[in-house]
């Protein structure tokens, strides 16, 4: 895997959306030929046409990532990667036709668009069909070798065999009798090296699963191992990587202090993370305030009560907020005084709650909440003061999280359900301690354009 600002990203996939980029600029340039030729005139140098191009190129990009082509259901399902492809080249040709309003010379005409979408769509499925009908899957698998035969091992074994897993475990070696859980792994005493038992499954990486390692640890074979080229990883770095979760079971505070994460190089991408959240939250604030007009009118029909509602939040470094949000539950949501989990089909939720909850409506009024700078664009979902206590009891490493702004979408929001449990925090925090540990503008950029995805196709909206 390739290491993109802190984020990690398989080669495969980097290759695949370089290929499909290239697809995209000779779709553009192709379109504006097609044009030429059937419009009489020559099409000129190509610098004439670059930025808008490349224009074309870049916004249909960014929306085949924001509509999932590159998760794992998109890399492996034709069915599924056509869907979002063509929703994807609408949205970039959608986006296109707004930016050449106010950008006219930064986009191509709209003959051009037209043929290059559909040249576009025609080239793209032709390189995932082509994809899927040779490499298909394995081209995105990994060979993985696991050390240990343990209940840690068994926790790699279950998240290799998760449906999109992009990993492969071509065996497992016991390091000790008391390992069990994995019956078929094969004893250490079995390999004569093991350097050259990697090499013969053609391993790609070895992880390191031991539940015991104080005296335990091979050093030299895991030196042999690493002279072959092979890369070796312990399990917590390893199924934070794969995940994109700081996994809770397996780190531990040495594992965090002495990791590259949390650096200070930071400061300086919060300075342009506060410039853009002043600028955004203007900006989609002017753009959103007739549709929250239209919800508040909505809400004021529906059912009794005010149409915003203010509640007390968490925000960075635990210090108390208010945070606005239009009503989407009954008023007497919360009778007794005391505050409830959201669940599945919540009763508590209106008609019209139930909508604008889903489209993300109610979130519209805290863009005053970043403007101000209680919150970002991206960070961390606030939560209630009594269950931030609860759940700090519960869960170690909970303050850390407070350790960024809390935000309106998140590394949490957009790949896992709203949390309704403590269970559910719990997965939740293992996200927000990875967007703390390794934020980047570019972690940024992905969080929002997936964002986008969980809009359109609602995932887990409560």
């Amino acid at each position: 895997m390739v290491r993109l600002f802190k984020h990690y990203v398989p080669y495969a996939v980097v290759w695949l959306a370089l290929i499909e980029f290239c697809a995209l600029l000779g779709a553009a340039e192709g379109a504006w030929h097609l044009y030429a030729w059937q419009s009489g005139f020559d099409a000129g140098p190509l610098g004439e046409r670059a930025l808008p191009v490349a224009t074309f190129a870049v916004a249909n990009s960014l929306a085949m990532m924001a509509t999932g082509m590159y998760g794992n259901e998109g890399l492996r399902s034709m069915r599924f990667a056509t869907a979002r492809l063509l929703a994807a080249i609408s949205l970039g040709v959608i986006f296109l036709a707004v930016l050449g309003f106010l950008l006219p010379t930064a986009t191509l005409w709209r003959a051009n668009s037209l043929y290059a979408m559909g040249i576009a769509i025609g080239a793209l499925f032709l390189i995932r069909l082509a994809l899927t009908q040779s490499a298909g899957a394995d081209a995105f698998r990994r060979r993985i070798l696991v050390l240990g035969a343990g209940p840690r091992a068994a926790r790699l074994a279950a998240l290799a065999n998760a449906p999109g897993s992009g990993l492969d475990i071509v065996g497992f070696v016991a390091m000790s009798a008391t390992e069990t859980a994995v019956p078929h792994a094969i004893p250490r005493q079995q390999i004569a090296s093991l350097a050259d038992h990697v090499v013969a499954l053609g391993a790609g990486e070895v992880v390191l699963a031991l539940e015991e390692r104080r005296k335990a640890l091979p050093l030299a074979d895991l030196l042999r191992v690493k002279t072959t080229g092979v890369h070796v990883n312990d399990i917590a770095s390893f199924i934070e990587r794969e995940t994109g979760r700081v996994d809770l079971a397996t780190t531990n505070p040495s594992g965090l202090i002495f990791s590259d994460g949390f650096s200070a190089g930071q400061r300086i991408s919060r300075v342009g993370k506060r410039l853009f959240d002043i600028a955004a939250s203007l900006i989609v604030l002017v753009i959103g305030l007739p549709l929250m007009i239209v919800a508040a009118i909505a809400v004021k029909l529906d059912s009794r009560g005010p149409v915003l509602y203010r509640q007390p939040r968490v925000g960075l470094f635990g210090q108390p907020y208010d945070i606005l949000k239009i009503r989407s539950m009954r008023t007497d949501a919360e009778a007794e005084g005391k505050a409830v989990w959201a669940s599945a089909n919540d009763p508590r939720i209106t008609r019209v709650g139930r909508v604008i909850r889903t489209l993300r409506i109610d979130e519209l009024p805290q863009l005053w909440c970043v403007l101000k700078g209680d919150m970002s664009f991206v960070g961390p979902r606030p939560e209630r003061p009594s269950f931030v206590a609860e759940l700090e009891q519960a869960l170690p490493y909970y303050a850390e999280r407070h350790m960024v702004k809390p935000g309106l979408t998140g590394w949490a929001q957009i790949n896992y359900p709203y949390g309704a449990s403590v269970d559910d925090a719990r997965v939740k925090l293992e996200y927000d301690l990875y967007y703390a540990k390794n934020y980047s503008p570019f972690l940024d950029l992905l969080i929002l354009l997936q964002t986008v995805r969980v809009v359109l196709w609602p995932e887990g909206a409560r």
